[in-house]
């Protein structure tokens, strides 16, 4: 029943679409905020009672604050109720908790407002631009740019909803671990959208029997999981196909079991994992399967090179790159493991560490203040699926 709204509201037009039936009724539908988020938790929530690990919630408050907790609600991350369950009755709100919480969040807005939003705006120009008017190098740019919104923007509002829960008691998992420091797409999936990737893997990859019947049956159970997480996210084709895309490398991955990568020095790992997901990327956010293909063969150079127009040299300022340079650095996680080396080996005090992060939070949150008065371009790319 829960699938069933989920499809009459984001998938039934695309069908109708795609079946040729008369789509005019499907285009007054407005799709409700947050349906996609809501409905998996209503089914972690009955699968869960169903294997015995939670009670049915009889208290119709407390079933409407797991459902539609704000802090989540639009974008994640995705909640299983049994590990809610107890803080829906009790919460223990102490300063320690709202301190992490407030720094979490001020985290997640710079990363958005300061990262996100500016490689955004090179981003689309790109993507929404007819594609025969800009060439090779702009391609590239403008498929790095957003390979870095979708992580800042989305991480970014995790780290905002996992900070305002801690504010208000909740207690919830870490939804992004440094995704783009991966060695492989199967550790790639470990890192990004975790509550995602762990939603199918458990609610439906092994339920449809896992890696336990066998290679053939594995490498179509892993398909049938990434379709599904394609189509999760919008009613496109484009969606399907990165789906399939990135169910393809992980079946590779599990056939070889990562023998062709065993010898492979670290930096060609990284290399291969960012390739693959800046090819996936570029389904994701085209338009159309078409365009996808016409922006792969640009960045490959398959088709001739072109004349970049005017007004996307104009996003190619100083402050642009680097950002943009800042935003790959921190995006590999190097900067976090140069602290947490330093802390471990007693180079850098952990009191004086925790005063300069203070100093750099209070610059953060006043230049993310900056950023929302004076900018008008703050979209969420989560709002939509």
């Amino acid at each position: 029943m829960n699938v069933s709204v989920l499809f009459y509201y984001k998938y039934a037009g695309f069908f109708a679409h795609t079946l040729s039936i008369d789509t005019n009724y499907f285009k007054t539908l407005t799709l409700p905020l947050g349906i996609s988020f809501y409905t998996f938790h209503s089914i972690s929530y009955l699968v869960d009672i169903y294997r015995g690990k939670a009670k049915a919630q009889l208290n119709f408050p407390k079933m409407g604050l797991y459902i539609v907790n704000f802090a989540q609600l639009v974008a994640g991350p995705i909640i299983r109720y049994h590990d809610v369950e107890s803080q829906l009755t009790t919460r223990k709100h102490i300063w320690n908790r709202l301190r992490n919480g407030s720094k979490l969040f001020i985290y997640g807005l710079s990363k958005k407002m300061i990262v996100a939003n500016t490689v955004g705006l090179m981003a689309d120009t790109i993507f929404n631009a007819d594609t025969t008017t800009y060439g090779l190098l702009y391609t590239w740019l403008g498929v790095f740019a957003y390979m870095l919104q979708i992580y800042f923007d989305f991480s970014g509002y995790s780290d905002m909803a996992i900070g305002l829960g801690k504010m208000f008691g909740f207690e919830f998992k870490k939804n992004f671990n440094i995704p783009y420091s991966a060695h492989s797409i199967q550790d790639f999936w470990q890192r990004w959208h975790i509550s995602l990737s762990t939603w199918f893997r458990d609610y439906v990859y092994i339920p449809l029997g896992g890696n336990r019947k066998g290679t053939f049956i594995t490498a179509i159970n892993l398909l049938i999981v990434f379709i599904l997480c394609g189509f999760w996210h919008g009613a496109n084709f484009t969606f399907l196909a990165w789906g399939l895309f990135h169910g393809f490398f992980l079946v590779m991955e599990r056939v070889t079991k990562h023998t062709f990568t065993q010898k492979i020095p670290t930096f060609i790992k990284q290399l291969y994992v960012w390739l693959v997901v800046m090819v996936g990327w570029v389904l994701f956010r085209s338009n159309s399967i078409d365009e996808a293909l016409i922006i792969l063969k640009k960045m490959y150079l398959i088709i001739p090179n072109t004349d970049t127009m005017p007004d996307i040299r104009s996003y190619s300022t100083p402050y642009f790159i680097g950002i943009c340079i800042v935003g790959g650095i921190l995006s590999t996680g190097f900067m976090h493991r140069q602290i947490l080396s330093a802390l471990k080996h007693k180079q850098l005090r952990f009191s004086n560490y925790r005063m300069m992060e203070s100093l750099v939070l209070i610059v953060l949150f006043g230049w993310c203040v900056l950023e929302v008065i004076s900018n008008s371009y703050n979209p969420f790319i989560y709002y939509r699926f």
